[in-house]
């Protein structure tokens, strides 16, 4: 029989990469919606144009709202 030892670093760094990607766009939406220039999509009745609404998402489907919203935002001018 052999031994499997199972490293939890793997599964941590992605939750850390999530969490850390999570808090940029809440900042980076929050930021932007201060200076005038939120980020807003709508997708049929499915709009997301407020930084608490942009973080729940992530939290929630990160692998499509991340690119979402990085499509969404408008460059710095």
């Amino acid at each position: 029989m052999s031994a499997q030892s199972s490293s939890p670093i793997g599964p941590v760094a992605l939750l850390l990469v999530v969490l850390a990607t999570d808090l940029w766009v809440y900042r980076d939406a929050a930021t932007r919606a201060r200076q005038g220039r939120p980020v807003e999509v709508t997708i049929g009745s499915l709009q997301i144009a407020t930084p608490a609404a942009w973080l729940i998402g992530c939290l929630v489907l990160w692998v499509a709202v991340l690119p979402l919203y990085l499509i969404a935002r408008r460059p710095d001018d």
